[in-house]
């Protein structure tokens, strides 16, 4: 399947990730979407984010209500998921960064999708040959990596698994490219791929100087920012990324290697603990209103 020949997608999960996802296959794309929760109360908060990321870009005159509604209209919200998935040329799974439950999704997804159809993974870690092999077809079965927000960031990393075919890889390129996107490949399934694999150890390291007291929070992203030009502090990062969803990944990344560079600060793990997720909680390393974070 060429990425022409895809009309219809689905998103699987309509969190964090998932819910922008969707945004920018309906917006940039013109995709039918089919949004996908386990529940309904997820389901209505994807939408609404949808709705609410709509209506800054329409204040900001990026577009006009009309155009607003009509994608709006694309993006068809269910909890079916045979309904989502057996008409949909791509599929893209935006589910927590959990192997068992991904494993298990993939397994039944397998069961109702169509012949040729591509089976494409959010993941930010887990092994896509380990994914795709629990499928009737791994040859369909890729990584498509987007990155927060992905209404905004203009990178995917298109990660090819053992069994992925050279027209799933090339089909998926061409998806991103209708999406807006600029394509990267990880040619081999290498756990953080390329951009967490080197941003991991960067982020731990600024954790383990808030729990060392080397410096404030506040010191660490000023330096990191204005010293190496990243957009954003590796702490903040940490807070919009959500740390339960960083010390997942920094722990698949120690498994795999048992490179001690990997291994997850004291500090993440007892914050993830307490419930400090970053943004999404209201507190992590800084203590956030609804867009903005303040130092505690």
């Amino acid at each position: 399947m060429s990425g022409s020949q895809v009309k219809r997608v689905t998103v699987l999960g309509a969190g964090l990730m998932g819910h922008g996802i969707a945004q920018v296959c309906a917006q940039t794309a013109g995709y039918d979407v089919t949004l996908l929760d386990v529940k309904q109360d997820f389901v209505d908060r994807g939408m609404s984010m949808i709705k609410d990321s709509l209506a800054k870009f329409v204040a900001k005159g990026g577009l006009d209500k009309g155009k607003a509604d009509e994608i709006l209209s694309r993006i068809h919200p269910t909890l079916d998921l045979k309904e989502a998935v057996e008409r949909s040329e791509l599929v893209i799974e935006a589910a927590t960064e959990d192997p068992k439950l991904k494993l298990d999704l993939y397994r039944k997804v397998s069961e109702y999708l169509r012949p040729g159809a591509i089976l494409a993974s959010n993941t930010s870690s887990i092994s896509i040959t380990l994914l795709g092999s629990v499928t009737k077809n791994p040859e369909n079965v890729a990584g498509m990596h987007f990155f927060n927000p992905p209404q905004l960031m203009p990178l995917i990393e298109v990660i090819r698994g053992a069994k992925t075919s050279d027209a799933t890889v090339e089909a998926i390129r061409a998806a991103a490219k209708q999406m807006g996107k600029e394509a990267v490949l990880c040619k081999k399934d290498s756990p953080g791929f390329i951009v967490n694999r080197i941003l991991l150890p960067a982020l731990t390291e600024a954790a383990l100087l808030v729990s060392e007291g080397v410096a404030t929070p506040e010191d660490i992203d000023k330096a990191v920012t204005l010293g190496l030009n990243w957009p954003m502090g590796p702490l903040k990062l940490l807070d919009y990324v959500g740390l339960d969803t960083a010390l997942a990944i920094s722990e698949v990344l120690m498994q795999e290697f048992q490179d001690p560079k990997y291994r997850p600060s004291l500090l993440l793990r007892q914050m993830v603990r307490a419930g400090l997720l970053g943004r999404k909680s209201g507190q992590g390393f800084y203590e956030w209103t609804e867009r903005n974070p303040k130092s505690k």
